[in-house]
């Protein structure tokens, strides 16, 4: 046996290892809690806890923890040792069922958006027996989910498991109108996350106060050469880059990630992996994982992992492509849509479904990828622009197309690939292209929302869009249940969807400005920034959608808005106050030595000769002397603007002052930078006070 499938999940208690481990019975009723949703028996709890602590002992674990997903967007974890004293000042080791299945954690320490006051600590955290524990630095991890006293959710996973049991009862009240369904009692949303990501050397990093405290360069001019010989997109892979993914790959491997492609992003320096499919909870989980991993393993490597959306200006940023889909108990892609879509009824449905919730709920969506680090991604010619849209390709359109009017969809044979040259093999062109333009795209049998930052979870964007889709699927089942004549009504409300919601269909080029024009004409909404998104958390539609299907509360729904504004504000302050310290620490002594080298010089040199050139140290005296004088005064705006925001917050309107934020603070960043960057071009290496993007894109050789 290989060393990849020996040590695949062999940190991980699943499947193989509970059914070695537990008695049949006791496996039996938890595979139907796992698999088919049953409430979990106490007594099957105590004697999984106890199999789960042998096993961990066995690997060298001394202690436990509730690994669960706050609304901070990172995972946290509270270490509690096996041990139990015994007589004799002895200790033995033990794991309780009830250890096993709740915890708590202080829940006023906790984004909570209102929910919680600082006084009312107590919160839970309850075993989650659909994502296996694994053991991660020594410690057995247990997923779980994370809610207060009152039982509002205070995470991420809670929402998202409750948007998976939604999409699911009502895509199968769908299927079972179809023949050939009898078998199907669940429906679960797969999904498989791209994770994009930079790595630049730890010395160089170390160096520039901006990424350490932000993730991402506040300053910093262009270097020579950026992306602009398209050299570096699945171009080889250095020496110690490659190092780093294997080691990466290792480590994922062992805790069941099913890590698969790796290769060099667009830009210097950026690179990207990609897993292969799992259920929507287990891959939240995972690549929760993965990005903590990705830092661990960098840092072995004497590199730091930067998972900003936008680390440096002037190159791409990381995205996170969440490649989604549908799949029933019985192995059915629903988004598959077989050798003849167009007479695929069920495929359709799915599909017109699917088209419909992304128009409806098409803010919603917006919101779901809305982040302060992410708004210089979208609609940047790197990224899906803020519109939001649906690729379909050719020959879904044309289909469409074709039911809309009435007319017979002529089947396209598979083309042959015309390469001209007789050696290679010949194979099937595939029957639409891929649009890398669109935010959610139709890719074969899933669609990929690409729209998401790096950094973010996955979990928002599919609670959103799993609830979005099950109201739907909701709606369409309430009328074809009550249908007389099913084929004729299938057919009629296939169309009327497709006739009222194609607006969001847009094949085209998502760069161009013409789109904007056309998007509006259309309709559509254009949400630039994360406060503009925000503000339509709480639309009445939006809250109705959520409380239908038990997703999320009223309050829950207004703590996340909150939280979310709070975040920006709180994220947008913090560069700023780093700006202010860099400008004022840094940048502008830097200015005053060069200034004062310049005038040196020209002394000097009169002294020396009355007749001396001195028209190069005159002129370049004359620029970093309004360049610095330039500095100081935009310095001087900035901090007025943070004053001013944080008087604003003050009073307690998180949207206001996101806002504020947005159109003040951050638009007084821009201007304080873009001048600190034409006086870094000017100055001596030697003297200017941080490493350059020449230096840091690229540092890992």
């Amino acid at each position: 046996m290989d060393e990849v499938t020996s040590i695949f999940g062999e940190n991980v208690f699943n499947e193989t290892v509970m059914k070695a481990r537990l008695p049949k019975e006791t496996y039996k009723q938890l595979m139907k809690t796992i698999e088919g949703g049953e409430k979990l028996d106490p007594s099957v709890a105590t004697v999984v806890a106890n199999a789960m602590k042998d096993w961990a002992l066995e690997k060298g674990a001394t202690h436990y923890t509730h690994w669960f997903q706050p609304l901070t967007g990172i995972t946290a974890e509270k270490h509690d040792s096996f041990i139990s004293p015994i007589d004799g000042g002895k200790v033995i080791m033990e794991f309780s069922g009830k250890e096993l299945v709740q915890g708590e954690p202080d829940a006023s320490s906790f984004p909570s958006g209102g929910i919680r006051a600082t006084f009312e600590a107590r919160g839970y955290t309850a075993w989650d027996p659909t994502s296996y524990a694994f053991i991660k630095d020594g410690t057995l991890c247990i997923p779980t989910a994370f809610c207060s006293y009152t039982g509002e959710a205070l995470d991420k996973k809670t929402p998202l498991l409750r948007s998976m049991q939604a999409i699911s009862k009502e895509a199968v009240r769908v299927l079972h109108l179809f023949e050939g369904n009898e078998n199907v009692t669940s429906v679960k949303t797969t999904v498989g996350p791209e994770q994009e990501y930079f790595l630049v050397d730890k010395e160089v990093y170390d160096k520039r106060e901006d990424l350490i405290y932000t993730g991402r360069t506040l300053f910093g001019a262009k270097a020579p050469k950026g992306q602009e010989l398209e050299d570096h997109y699945f171009g080889m892979i250095k020496p110690r880059v490659q190092s780093f993914m294997k080691d990466l790959n290792k480590e994922l491997w062992k805790l069941g990630i099913l890590a698969k492609t790796e290769h060099n992003e667009v830009a210097p320096a950026q690179h990207e992996l990609a897993p292969i499919f799992s259920t929507t909870n287990i891959a939240c989980d995972h690549n929760q994982l993965t990005m903590e991993i990705m830092k661990k393993v960098a840092a072995r490597h004497g590199m730091v992992c930067l998972l900003h959306e936008k680390p440096f200006a002037g190159v791409n940023g990381s995205g996170k492509h969440n490649n989604w889909s549908i799949s029933t108990n019985t192995g059915k892609n629903l988004l598959d849509p077989g050798a003849t879509p167009a007479s695929n009824a069920q495929f359709l449905i799915f599909l017109s479904a699917i088209i419909k919730a992304v128009d409806k709920y098409q803010n919603l969506l917006r919101i779901s990828v809305a982040s302060a680090g992410n708004d210089h991604r979208l609609g940047a010619n790197e990224a899906p622009p803020a519109i939001i849209s649906i690729f379909l390709g050719d020959e879904l359109s044309e289909i469409l197309d074709c039911l809309e009017q009435g007319k017979p969809y002529g089947k396209h044979e598979k083309e042959k690939m015309q390469i001209g040259v007789t050696v290679l093999p010949e194979f099937n062109k595939d029957t639409t292209d891929r649009n890398r333009t669109s935010p959610f795209a139709f890719t074969g049998n899933k669609f990929e929302f690409r729209m998401l930052g790096s950094n973010e979870s996955i979990a928002c964007a599919n609670v959103f869009l799993n609830t979005a889709v099950a109201d739907v699927l909701s709606e369409f089942a309430d009328k074809l249940e009550k249908s007389k004549d099913f084929k004729n009504d299938l057919h009629q409300l296939i169309l009327d969807t497709i006739k009222e919601h194609k607006r969001i269909i847009f094949n085209g080029n998502g760069y161009d400005e013409s789109w904007v024009k056309e998007a509006e004409k259309r309709g559509l909404s254009n949400l630039r920034s994360t406060p503009e998104a925000l503000s339509h958390t709480m639309d009445e539609e939006n809250v109705k959608l959520f409380e239908k299907f038990g997703v999320y509360s009223k309050v829950e729904l207004e703590s996340r808005y909150e939280i979310h504004n709070e975040n920006y504000s709180k994220i947008i302050n913090i560069e700023a106050e780093t700006m202010l310290e860099m400008a004022k620490k840094d940048i502008l002594p830097c200015a005053s030595k060069y200034s004062s080298k310049l005038a040196q010089t020209i002394g000097l040199k009169k002294a020396a000769c009355d007749e001396c050139d001195c028209t190069y140290e005159a002129q370049m005296l004359k620029k970093v002397s309004a360049l610095t004088s330039s500095i100081f005064a935009k310095t001087c705006q900035l901090e007025s603007a943070v004053n001013e925001a944080k008087e604003l917050a003050d009073k307690g309107d998180s949207g206001k002052t996101a806002f504020f934020y947005r159109e003040n603070v951050f638009a007084a960043m821009g201007e304080l930078r873009a001048v600190a960057d034409e006086l870094e071009v000017i100055t001596p290496k030697e003297l200017w006070p941080f490493p350059s993007y020449g230096d840091l894109l690229y540092s890992v050789r």
